[in-house]
């Protein structure tokens, strides 16, 4: 320990930059402004403060600035530089010579979030090891604190209780055993632990789930609508056992269509207050890593009591409308039922159908009826979905990728999820629930389109217009090409250009590039009480209402969606703002871990891969590297430049390329190259691909022309290709964090084949 050299630079675990950092403060540059923020710590060392609130506003802080704070400390930080106009910021998206810098002056509040390392013991003195460097001290643990069980070489979760002046690592206690570096549960528990998710509900919790009464009584069935006796089914991912939404359906006499969409009524059972909602709100959402779902409900609720299964009486919350042959809408019906699902199928099963126009699969147990139906809906389905982007929707069509595992969690199989019509079927008519049960409160109940200034007090999922900028950086990208986007206009227009040039490009190399670039310029999706719509959908009022088994926000639309409908007053604003916001964090905490444990996974994948050589594409760039994903897996894993022996290259961020210095040599965002898997480290999470040959031309300008700044310098910064939910697409998977590397994403989130984004 006492040689361990810690990842800021220095020995003794960091005593000497402890020192200078806990001392009196260096003489520094004038300071601009103070600021209060969250301690960031990249996996490659960079350190920013975060400001709520203004995401692209954060500040630089060089390691030897940070005062011993660390990962997710609120802290107050004097910026010593400022952004100049017209440059962007943001964690990473650009370098330290243009973002803002700064320093932090006093840590107001240590996290409480714990670090994941390997219990180190030597006689009565322990330490936590790090092995990230998003925590660059390792941790002093108190030897009689020990919990039983905990063994020297163990993957544990610990927690910080402080950091004494002049010692030169933190204090903290362990607080939870992980299990043996390796094995399979222990590596998923850790990428939760490391997000401060739990993977188990406490005894309290699942014992006031076990007392929720099963029984419906009269009095459940009072006031609701029963459907029953009307032909209703599910339609779900093979794999799923929490079905959460049910579709009926019914002709009427007039030749038009009764539509329900039912969704378990989590709100019934899950009453405001107890331990279980505290214990769901806290959570906020369900987690999905490669081998396991982390529920938001304990198992009673959310596979048995609120599940739709066949054949069993259900309470529901249900979204009614009438439709016409060509999928107008004639009318809408909000309330609470009662349904029994007459059949489960999953998405091969009902594509079958849809296929066959209602004649496979030839099995008795599946009437006339129901097929006829699924047949209908389908078309229903495909005029909604046209209609939609007929009105600006975003199409971006990347691959998503599912890692299949055996019994032990070890990956058998990377293939693309592929998705059919039956799947756009249960998405068209969960988004028409969401955006209906959004206009109507927006619009106070009038259904005209028309907001009103005055409407209640609700849970919005909203997705703002795109970055300009970004937009404009990807029009200059994509000439590059020979192809034109150049919109002008409202948002709208911007939508119908992207979707016109990403048609024009589908099938191209480049395609990918463009929809990483174009998919980089998104706001992100999150959930608020001020509507402003959402941009990826092409809806003026949209929220989550089809999911609350796995979702808490739509659990908080179930409740206030039923006050309203009992011209109950407008709740708290204040209260649903800071629920939402909360919501929004628990969402992007839950993306994270789903990406690690993918990324884990496909490392673990290509472990005995090493040697073997793949066509690729160029998916990232950095001043230090490419990340490439191989086909037909899109394992993404980088090149280091220090490997490329013909030339030294410089990076290009405006134009999405690295140059060499020499030759001239250009790689671009997006072009073919070929790899050959250097190393794949399981423990760092790092997968290293070498090129198989940097001489051959890759067709791209070698002349230089039209790239770097304008002293005609290449710049040296980071390139992400990051996103935002766009909520309409499946979402896929994908991360980066990766010890000394510069962070590089790409991709929606997955919803792991869940519905109703």
């Amino acid at each position: 320990m006492q040689k361990r050299r810690n990842r800021q630079g220095g020995e003794n675990g960091g005593r000497k930059s402890r020192d200078r950092k806990f001392g009196a403060r260096q003489k520094s540059k004038r300071v601009l402004e103070e600021v209060t923020g969250k301690v960031q710590m990249t996996r490659d060392g960079y350190v920013f403060v975060i400001i709520e609130g203004e995401p692209d506003n954060d500040v630089f802080v060089k390691a030897s600035k940070t005062r011993g704070a660390l990962n997710g400390d609120i802290v107050r930080c004097a910026v010593t530089r400022e952004r100049k106009d017209g440059e962007e910021g943001g964690r990473g998206k650009k370098d330290a010579g243009r973002r803002r810098e700064g320093e932090i002056i006093e840590i107001i509040e240590r996290s409480h979030k714990p670090f994941v390392g390997v219990l180190h013991i030597v006689g009565r003195q322990a330490w936590v090891l790090m092995q990230s460097r998003n925590m660059p001290y390792d941790i002093s643990i108190d030897f009689d604190t020990l919990p039983e069980g905990a063994k020297r070489g163990m993957k544990v979760a610990a927690a910080i209780d402080g950091w004494d002046r002049g010692e030169p690592t933190p204090k903290g206690h362990i607080v939870d055993v992980l299990g043996m570096p390796g094995e399979n549960d222990t590596e998923m528990h850790a990428i939760l632990a490391e997000y401060a998710l739990p993977y188990r509900f406490e005894p309290e919790v699942e014992n006031a789930a076990d007392q929720i009464s099963e029984k419906i009584t009269d009095k459940d069935l009072k006031e609701r609508r029963d459907y029953r006796g009307t032909l209703t089914f599910t339609i779900d991912p093979a794999d799923a056992k929490d079905f959460d939404d049910a579709l009926s359906f019914k002709k009427l006499d007039n030749g038009n269509y009764e539509i329900g969409v039912h969704i378990a009524d989590v709100s019934h059972y899950v009453l405001p207050g107890t331990i279980v909602d505290k214990e769901a709100q806290e959570r906020g959402t369900s987690v999905y890593l490669v081998d396991r779902t982390v529920p938001m409900l304990p198992e009673k609720l959310c596979n048995k009591l609120c599940s739709l299964r066949p054949h069993e009486e259900k309470l529901t919350f249900s979204v009614v409308v009438e439709m016409t042959p060509r999928g107008k809408i004639e009318s809408r019906w909000f309330g609470r039922t009662v349904i029994c699902s007459d059949y489960r199928f999953d998405y091969d099963g009902a594509q079958q159908i849809i296929e066959s126009d209602g004649k496979e699969p030839a099995d008795p147990a599946i009437g006339q009826d129901v097929r006829e139906a699924i047949v209908t809906l389908n078309k229903l389905a495909l005029t909604l979905r046209k209609r939609r982007f007929a009105s600006g929707a975003i199409s971006f069509e990347r691959p998503e990728m599912k890692v299949e595992v055996d019994a032990t969690g070890k990956p058998i199989r990377v293939y693309e999820k592929i998705t059919k019509e039956a799947n756009w079927l249960i998405e068209e008519f969960m988004l028409l629930a969401n955006r209906s049960v959004a206009e109507f409160i927006a619009t106070s109940g009038r259904m005209d389109g028309k907001a009103d200034k005055k409407a209640k007090t609700f849970v919005y999922r909203v997705h703002g217009e795109p970055n300009t900028e970004k937009i404009a950086s990807l029009g200059q990208f994509v000439s590059n090409f020979g192809f034109k986007f150049g919109p002008s206009g409202n948002g709208r227009e911007i939508a119908k250009s992207l979707n016109t040039l990403l048609a024009e490009a589908k099938g191209t190399p480049e395609c990918d590039a463009f929809q990483m670039i174009a998919l980089r310029s998104m706001a992100k999706a999150i959930y608020t009480t001020d509507n402003i719509g959402h941009y990826g959908l092409a809806f003026k009022f949209y929220t989550h209402f089809t999911s609350p088994i796995r979702r808490y926000p739509d659990t908080m639309v179930h409740r206030l969606l039923s006050l309203y409908l009992d011209n109950a007053e407008s709740q708290n604003k204040e209260y649903y703002e800071a629920q939402c916001q909360h919501a929004s964090e628990r969402e992007q905490i839950a993306a994270n871990a789903e990406r690690d444990s993918i990324k884990y996974k496909m490392i673990e994948f290509m472990q005995d891969k090493i040697g073997n050589e793949y066509e690729g594409s160029i998916s990232g760039l950095t001043e230090w590297g490419m990340y490439v994903e191989i086909k037909p897996t899109m394992i993404e894993g980088m090149v280091a430049l220090r490997d490329v022996k013909s030339d030294f290259f410089e990076f290009d961020e405006q134009n999405y390329l690295i140059r060499g210095r020499r030759t001239g040599k250009v790689f671009r965002l997006g072009d073919p190259v070929k790899i050959r898997v250097k190393a794949a480290n399981l423990e760092q999470r790092l997968l290293d691909y070498e090129l198989v040959d940097a001489t051959t031309d890759n067709g791209s300008s070698n002349d230089g022309s039209g790239s770097g700044s304008a002293d005609g310098k290449a710049k040296k910064k980071p390139f992400y290709a990051a996103v935002a939910h766009t909520d309409d697409q499946s979402k896929r998977k994908s991360s980066n964090k990766d010890k000394g590397r510069p962070r590089k994403k790409y991709g929606p989130k997955s919803s792991s084949g869940k519905k109703g984004r």
